[in-house]
C-alpha cells in the first residue's frame, strides 16, 4: 500500500504554536532587564575648557558640545602608558546620525597600547584606558524600538540585503563576505545603576587582566553652575554582573571629580575630590575596597605617574607648579613654580638610568622659557640643572624616550635641537631650503625619529622625514601628506602606524587635490596605493584599476576607548586591519564601507556597508562588529574567520541605547560590557556579555597554520622573512597567550633595504644623487689629519632593517682618512647666534671651519679691545672662546686660522652694550610760537652703547629717527603740545612723553620760600610735583587769580626755588585771550600778595612755609624776618658792594672793552633761564601724565623764554611797590635787542659771582 504524504493544517498550526511559546519562554532568560524613570536629561551647555571638547548633533539639529577631561594634553608629550589614560565625557543623549569614530586627538592615529610611554594626557595621565567616559542617554523624545532598523532575510542565493546589502554566498579572500541568518544568542547580564538616573558623566575602570573588579565613578554636572553637584561609586567583584555602591565608604556628603589607577599596579586606585568642596585625595590599595582620605594644601591639574615606580607620582596644580610624592599622594613636595602646562616628563631613558629625574619647561622671571631638570626630591636652585644653554620657544620641550626636543626661533624662523641619550643638543638638520614652519615629532620607536615637517610653501599638508639613529640627519619620507584641525587647535596627521608589523604605515597624501591612501612596509622608503576588492559585499564584480582607482581609508583613531575609530588593528593579531572608507579616484566623506585585510594590507574586503564599530577578542580570533547609529539596538555581529563570514548575536533582551563598549583587557579579552541606557530617563544599564561560552574548547597544535608577512608577493620585508601561527578558518576554538612570529630569517641585503642619505634625493632611475645644495667632498669639521671619517656613499641602511650581506657592504659608508686642507669658509660667530654682548657678561666666540683641520691649525683672534690670544689647537676652544668687555661700544673682533697650507681670516662686528634703565626727556615747560626749543633724552646709564632715538612732535604720525640724543623742534600753533622721544638700545626700548605749552605772549617770576623748606627737600621729581600744585593752590587761594592763568614749576636743586608762569587762557565762551596788559596786571597781583606774605601752606603740623617773589638781581636772596645773623648781615653788605660794583660796570661799560659782550651774554641767559639738570635728576624716568594742561604742568626743569615786550614790571619784594624796568635806545644799541639773545649757560655769564641761592626773573612781555 502507497503511503502519500499530505498537508493537514492543524498539525502545522499546534508546531508552530509549540514553538513561539518554547521561544518565548526560555529566548529571553539569559539578562536581567531594569528599566526605570528618571528625571530628564539636563540639558548641555558648554563645559569648562578641561579636555577635549566634541561637537555632536541631536535629533533636533541642535549642537551639543561634549568634552573629555584628560584628553592628549601635550599632543607632542608623553604618556605613561595610553591604555591606562583615563579620560572623562559629559553623557548627553546620543545624537542622532552620530558616528561613534573619528574622533581626532592624536597628532598620528594609531592604537592605544602602541604609544605607551609617548603622550601623556592632560588631565589623567596614568588611569586606564577603561577609565575613560561614556556617551549618555539616548535623545529626549526616543523611544525604545522606534524606528529600529533590521536587516532583512532574503531566501537563500538571492541578492536580497543582509546586514548592509550583503548577499549570502561563500566568498574567497578578496570577495564578498558571508553573513549566518539565523539568529543567536550570547551568555548576558545586566545590571541598573539605580539612583544616577540623572548623572551625565562617567568613568569605567576595569582593574585588569585576571581581576574580576570593575569601577565605575559617575556624576552629574550641572551646566549652569559649572561644576559637579552629584557623584557615585561603583564597584564590581564579579567582572560587572553586579555592583555595589561604596558612598556611604568614601563618605555620603563627599563629591568626587576623578577617577586615576597606578599603570603599574592596578590594585592601587586614587580618587579626587571635587575642589569646589574641598582638595582632597581618596587612596586605596586594595582595589577599591578600602579608602584613606588626606586632605592637600592645593589644587590638582593633572596627574602623571612613573612608568616603572607604582608610588611616584608628579602632580601638576591649577596655579602651575610642580609637586612630587614617593608615596603614592600621602605626602607632597613642591618641585618647582612656573612650569609649563603638559611640559613636564619622567625620565624615560632606556638604560633605566636616572628613574627620578623629572624634566620640565619653566618660565623666568622675565618670562623667558627654560628647559630644566632636577631630582624629585630635591630641585633647589644649587641643584638644577639646564641641558639647553639659553633660552627656548614657550610650550616647546619633548621628552619621549631617549630623545629631547627643544625648538627656537631666531631670525623670525624656527630651528629644533635634539639631545640624544643626553648628550649635548644639536641642531636638527632638514634639507636646506625646507625651511620649516612648524613641526611635529611623531615617533622615536627603535632609535628614530618620524617627524612631520610643515615647509614654507604648505598650508595644509606636512613633509614626512626619517632620521638617523641620533635624531640629527633627516631624509624626506613621503610629501604632502594630508593633515587637520583638531578641536582644541591641534594638529592632526594622516598618518597610521600598523600595529604588531615594525615599519607598516599607512598616510593619505594629497596628489592634485585629490587624497589618496599609501601604503608601505619599510618605515617609508617605497610607497604604495592600496588594491581595491575584487568584488563588492554582494560578490558583484569591482572595475577598479591602478593607479586610476584604488581603496581609501580614513585613518582617524578615537581616543574614547569606548567607541572604535576609523581604522583599527592589534599587535596580537598582526595582519588583521579593520577600516572606514572607499573605493574610487579619491578619498571621500560619503558613500563610506567598512573594510577588513586579513594578509597585512595586500588583499582587502567589504564587509558593511556601513559604518561599524568593530572590536578584537581573543587576539583577533574574533571579531565584534556593532552598528554605528543612534537608534537602539540588541544585536552585534561575530566573525571567527578573520571577517570573511559573520553571525548575528543578540546581546539584550531590548533595544538598548548603546554608549559604549569596553573589552576585558588583557591577551584574550573575552568580557565585553556595553553601556547605555533603554530610554532618555532611565538608569545606567550595564550589559555583560560573555564570549566564553562560544568556545567548547582551546585551541590544540593543528588548529594553527603558518603564515607568511608579505608586500605583493615580496617576502623579504625589513630584511627579514617572517612567517606568523594563524588559528585555521574553520576552527571554532580559544586561543592561548599570543606568541608573536613563529620564525624570522634575515634576508640578503638588496638596493630596496637603503634609503637616501641625508643631502641626497632619490630620482626616478631609483639612484640617490646629491641635492644641488649638498656638497658630496665637503668634510666633516670634526675630521682631523691622521683621523678617519665616513665618506657616505649617497645610501644608508633603513633602521631597524636586518638584511645581512648582499649590497650592504657597497652601500655602507666608507672610514677614510683625514686629508690636509687649507683653512676654508671661516666663520666666528657668538654661541648664541646673537651679534650683541652685555658690558660685563661673558661672550662665548665659536670658530667654525667647513674645510680644513682646526685641531692642527694655529687659530688667532682679537677681540677689538686690546686683548688678543692665540690657541695651538682646537680643544681649548670647543666650548667657545670666552671674553669679557668692560667696555661699551661697537667691537671689530677679527680670527686668523692658519696651517702649512694656508690661512683664512674672518670679522665679527659686536655691539656691547649696557642695559638702558631709565629715559627722562628734558625740554621746556613753556615757549613762545615759532621759537625752536632744544630737547634732550637724558639716558640712566649715560654710556649704553649704540643708540637710536625716535621722536614725536605733536601729533605727528611720521616720527624723526636720529642717532643723537638731542634735537630742537619749532611749534607754530598755540596749546598744548607733546613730545615723545623712544631710545632703542639691543632689545630694549624706552619711553618718555612731555607736554610743553605753546604761547604767543608769557610772563614768569622766580618764586622762592622760607629755608626751612630745604630740610624737607629730598630733590626728586615726585615731590617737586606735589610741591607745586600746592604752590599754585595757595596762589589761586591768595589772589583769586583763575588757575588757568597759573603754572608753577619748582626747580631742581637746593636752595629750593621755582618758577611761576602766568599764561593767557581763552574760556569756553570763545572770547579773545588775555593781552599783554591783563597779564600786566596779573603778574603785578601776584607781586603784591607775595611781597604781603599772604602766600603760604603748611608742609605738615607746625611747619608753615612762606612763598616770595625773588630779587631781580643775582644777589642771593637774604630772610626778611626782623632777627637777623651777623654772617646774614655781612653777606647782605657783600651782596650790595658787588651789586654796586656791577652798577658801576653797567655805567662805564662802553669804556672797557670786551664788557659789551659780557653784559649781552648775561642777558641772553636772562630770556632763556636754563637751570642746571643734576645727576640725580637724571636717573628717574617719571611720566608726566599730570601735564597736560596748563594749570598742571610741572617739570624738573625749567626754561624762561625770551622777552618780546620793551618793557617790564619787576616787584621789589622789600619795598613793596613796582618798579618799571625801560629797555632804553642806548642799552639796546650797547646791549642789543632782547630778541637777538642766544642762550648761554648760566655758569659761563657770572661763573665767579652766582651762588646756589641766585634767582633771577624774565622781564614781562
Amino acid at each position: 500500500m502507497e503511503k502519500v504524504a499530505g498537508w493537514y493544517p492543524a498539525w502545522h498550526v499546534a508546531l508552530l504554536y509549540w514553538t513561539w511559546l518554547f521561544l518565548f519562554t526560555y529566548g529571553f532568560t539569559g539578562a536581567e532587564i531594569t528599566c526605570r524613570s528618571c528625571r530628564s536629561q539636563v540639558q548641555p551647555q558648554q563645559q569648562p575648557q578641561q579636555g577635549l571638547l566634541m561637537h555632536l548633533k541631536t535629533d533636533r539639529g541642535e549642537e551639543e558640545q561634549r568634552r573629555f577631561l584628560g584628553e592628549k594634553g601635550g599632543e607632542r608629550g608623553q604618556e605613561a602608558g595610553t591604555e591606562d589614560a583615563g579620560l572623562q565625557a559629559t553623557v548627553a543623549p546620543a545624537p542622532a546620525e552620530t558616528k561613534f569614530s573619528g574622533w581626532e586627538t592624536r597628532r598620528v592615529t594609531r592604537e592605544p597600547e602602541k604609544v605607551a610611554g609617548e603622550r601623556r594626557p592632560r588631565a589623567a595621565a596614568a588611569a586606564r584606558a577603561e577609565d575613560r567616559p561614556l556617551q549618555g542617554p539616548p535623545p529626549a523624545g526616543g523611544r525604545p524600538g522606534s524606528g529600529q532598523r533590521r536587516w532583512g532575510r532574503s531566501p537563500r542565493g538571492s541578492a536580497g540585503p543582509g546586514p548592509g546589502g550583503a548577499a549570502g554566498r561563500e566568498p574567497g579572500d578578496g570577495g564578498a563576505a558571508r553573513f549566518g541568518l539565523e539568529e543567536l544568542r550570547l551568555a548576558s547580564t545586566t545590571f541598573a545603576l539605580a539612583g544616577d538616573s540623572a548623572h551625565n558623566q562617567a568613568m569605567v575602570h576595569w582593574s585588569g587582566h585576571n581581576s574580576s573588579v570593575i569601577l565605575i565613578l559617575t556624576k552629574l554636572y550641572d551646566y549652569n553652575l559649572g561644576s559637579i553637584t552629584e557623584s557615585s561609586l561603583w564597584r564590581s567583584t564579579d567582572y560587572g554582573t553586579t555592583y555595589e555602591k561604596l558612598n556611604d565608604k568614601v563618605g555620603l556628603k563627599t563629591i568626587l571629580s576623578y577617577l586615576y589607577v597606578c599603570p603599574t599596579n592596578k590594585r592601587k586606585i586614587m580618587l579626587l575630590t571635587d575642589p569646589e568642596v574641598e582638595s582632597s585625595l581618596l587612596i586605596s590599595s586594595d582595589e577599591g575596597a578600602t579608602y584613606q582620605k588626606y586632605r592637600l594644601n592645593f589644587y590638582i591639574h593633572s596627574l602623571l605617574f612613573h612608568p616603572k615606580q607604582e608610588d611616584w607620582i608628579l602632580a601638576y596644580s591649577q596655579d602651575q607648579k610642580l609637586f612630587s610624592s614617593v608615596e603614592f599622594g600621602r605626602r607632597w613636595l613642591l618641585l618647582h613654580e612656573g612650569v609649563t602646562p603638559n611640559r613636564f616628563y619622567w625620565s624615560m631613558m632606556g638604560n633605566g638610568r636616572e628613574p627620578d629625574l623629572v624634566h620640565l619647561e619653566a618660565r623666568t622671571v622675565d618670562g623667558h622659557a627654560q628647559y630644566i631638570t632636577c631630582k624629585m626630591q630635591n630641585c633647589s636652585e644649587a641643584t638644577r640643572s639646564k641641558p639647553f644653554p639659553g633660552y627656548i620657544d614657550h610650550n616647546s620641550l619633548i621628552v619621549q624616550g631617549d630623545y629631547v626636543f627643544v625648538q627656537l626661533t631666531s631670525g623670525g624662523r624656527p630651528h629644533y635641537y635634539v639631545s640624544y641619550r643626553r648628550s649635548p643638543f644639536a641642531q636638527m638638520k632638514l634639507p636646506k631650503y625646507s625651511l620649516p614652519k612648524d613641526m611635529h615629532v611623531i615617533s622615536t620607536d627603535e632609535n628614530q625619529v618620524f617627524a612631520a615637517v610643515q615647509e614654507w610653501n604648505q598650508n595644509d599638508t606636512y613633509n614626512l622625514y626619517i632620521s638617523d639613529t641620533r635624531g640629527i640627519y633627516f631624509t624626506l619620507a613621503l610629501e604632502n601628506v594630508k593633515s587637520s584641525q583638531g578641536l582644541e587647535g591641534n594638529v592632526m596627521i594622516d598618518l597610521y602606524e600598523v600595529a604588531g608589523i615594525k615599519g607598516m604605515f599607512l598616510a593619505n597624501k594629497k596628489i592634485d587635490n585629490q587624497v589618496k591612501t599609501f601604503i608601505t612596509y619599510n618605515k617609508g622608503r617605497d610607497w604604495s596605493l592600496l588594491q581595491a576588492p575584487h568584488t563588492d559585499l554582494r560578490g558583484n564584480p569591482i572595475h577598479c584599476l591602478l593607479p586610476y582607482c584604488s581603496l581609501h581609508l580614513h585613518l582617524k583613531v578615537s581616543d574614547n576607548p569606548y567607541t572604535s575609530g576609523n581604522i583599527a588593528s592589534r599587535d596580537t593579531a598582526p595582519s588583521i586591519i579593520v577600516a572606514s572608507g572607499n573605493i574610487g579616484t579619491e578619498l571621500s566623506d560619503n558613500d563610506i564601507s567598512m573594510f577588513v585585510t586579513s594578509d597585512a594590507g595586500n588583499t582587502w574586503r567589504q564587509i558593511f556597508e556601513e559604518e561599524h564599530s568593530v572590536l578584537y577578542l581573543d587576539q583577533g580570533g574574533v571579531l565584534v562588529a556593532m552598528k554605528h547609529t543612534s537608534l537602539p539596538i540588541r544585536h552585534l555581529w561575530l566573525s571567527f574567520d578573520e571577517g570573511r563570514s559573520w553571525s548575528k548575536y543578540s546581546f539584550t533582551s531590548l533595544p538598548l541605547f548603546v554608549d559604549g563598549v569596553l573589552g576585558e583587557p588583557g591577551e584574550e579579552t573575552l568580557i565585553m560590557t556595553v553601556f547605555g541606557h533603554f530610554s532618555h530617563r532611565s538608569e545606567w544599564q550595564l550589559v555583560k556579555v560573555d564570549y566564553k561560552s562560544i568556545f567548547d574548547r582551546r585551541c590544540a597544535e593543528e588548529d594553527y597554520r603558518p603564515w607568511q608577512l608579505h608586500s605583493q608577493g615580496e617576502a623579504c620585508i625589513m630584511g627579514a622573512k617572517r612567517i606568523y601561527r594563524k588559528r585555521k578558518s574553520e576552527k571554532k576554538c580559544m586561543q592561548g597567550k599570543y606568541a608573536g612570529a613563529m620564525t624570522s630569517e634575515p634576508c640578503v641585503c638588496t638596493e630596496a633595504d637603503f634609503d637616501c642619505d641625508y643631502g641626497y634625493e632619490r630620482h626616478s632611475n631609483g639612484q640617490c644623487l646629491p641635492a644641488f645644495w649638498y656638497n658630496p667632498s665637503s668634510l666633516s669639521k670634526d675630521c682631523s689629519l691622521g683621523q678617519s671619517y665616513l665618506n657616505s656613499t649617497g645610501y644608508r641602511k633603513v633602521i631597524s632593517n636586518n638584511c645581512t650581506d648582499g649590497v650592504r657592504e657597497r652601500y655602507t659608508a666608507k672610514p677614510q682618512q683625514c686629508p690636509g686642507k687649507p683653512p676654508q669658509g671661516l666663520r666666528i660667530v657668538t654661541a648664541d647666534g646673537r651679534l650683541t654682548a652685555e658690558q660685563g657678561h661673558n661672550v662665548s666666540f665659536l670658530v667654525q671651519l667647513e674645510e680644513g683641520d682646526l685641531q692642527r691649525s694655529l687659530i688667532q683672534v682679537d677681540f677689538g679691545d686690546g686683548i688678543a690670544v692665540s690657541y695651538a689647537n682646537l680643544s681649548s676652544t670647543e666650548d667657545g672662546i670666552k671674553h669679557i668687555y668692560q667696555n661699551v661700544g661697537i667691537f671689530r673682533v677679527t680670527v686668523l686660522v692658519e696651517n702649512s697650507l694656508g690661512s683664512d681670516s674672518a670679522v665679527l662686528y659686536l655691539h656691547v652694550t649696557c642695559p638702558l634703565e631709565h629715559v627722562h626727556l628734558s625740554l621746556p615747560f613753556v615757549t613762545t610760537k615759532n621759537k625752536e626749543i632744544n630737547a634732550t633724552a637724558v639716558l640712566w646709564p649715560s654710556q649704553v652703547g649704540t643708540l637710536t632715538y625716535v621722536w614725536w612732535f605733536g601729533n605727528s604720525t611720521e616720527p624723526l629717527i636720529t642717532l643723537e640724543g638731542s634735537i630742537t623742534f619749532t611749534f607754530s600753533v598755540e596749546g598744548m603740545n607733546t613730545i615723545t622721544v623712544q631710545v632703542s638700545a639691543g632689545n630694549t626700548i624706552l619711553q618718555d612723553t612731555k607736554t610743553i605749552a605753546v604761547y604767543e605772549k608769557f610772563q614768569s617770576l622766580r618764586l622762592s620760600f622760607s629755608p626751612n623748606l630745604d630740610d624737607y627737600n629730598p630733590d626728586i621729581p615726585e615731590w617737586r610735583r606735589d610741591i607745586s600744585r600746592v604752590v599754585k593752590r595757595a596762589l589761586v587761594e591768595a589772589t583769586g587769580i583763575s588757575s588757568k592763568h597759573v603754572l608753577v614749576a619748582v626747580l631742581p636743586g637746593l636752595p629750593t626755588s621755582a618758577e611761576l608762569f602766568i599764561l593767557p587762557y581763552q574760556d569756553a565762551t570763545g572770547e579773545k585771550k588775555r593781552t599783554a596788559a591783563n597779564l600786566e596786571q596779573i603778574s603785578e597781583t601776584l607781586i603784591q600778595k607775595l611781597n604781603q606774605n599772604l602766600v603760604h601752606f603748611e608742609l605738615k603740623p607746625g611747619v608753615r612755609i612762606l612763598v616770595h617773589a625773588a630779587h631781580l638781581t643775582a644777589a642771593p636772596l637774604v630772610d626778611l624776618t626782623p632777627s637777623h645773623s651777623g654772617s646774614a648781615m655781612l653777606m647782605l653788605l657783600s651782596v650790595v658792594f658787588v651789586g654796586l660794583a656791577v652798577f658801576v660796570i653797567y655805567k662805564f661799560k662802553r669804556k672797557i672793552p670786551g664788557l659789551n659782550i659780557y653784559a649781552q651774554m648775561q642777558n641772553e641767559k636772562d630770556q632763556e633761564m636754563v637751570s642746571p639738570v643734576s645727576q640725580r635728576e637724571s636717573i628717574p624716568n617719571v611720566p608726566q601724565s599730570e601735564l597736560m594742561s596748563p594749570e598742571q604742568l610741572v617739570d624738573e626743569k625749567l626754561e624762561v623764554h625770551p622777552i618780546e615786550q620793551p618793557q617790564a614790571t619787576v616787584q621789589n619784594p622789600r619795598k613793596g611797590n613796582a618798579t618799571k624796568v625801560v629797555w632804553t635806545e642806548d642799552f639796546q644799541k650797547a646791549c642789543g635787542s632782547p630778541r637777538d639773545f642766544k642762550p648761554r649757560p648760566r655758569a659761563e655769564v657770572f661763573p665767579q659771582l652766582l651762588s646756589p641761592r641766585a634767582q633771577k626773573k624774565s622781564l614781562p612781555m
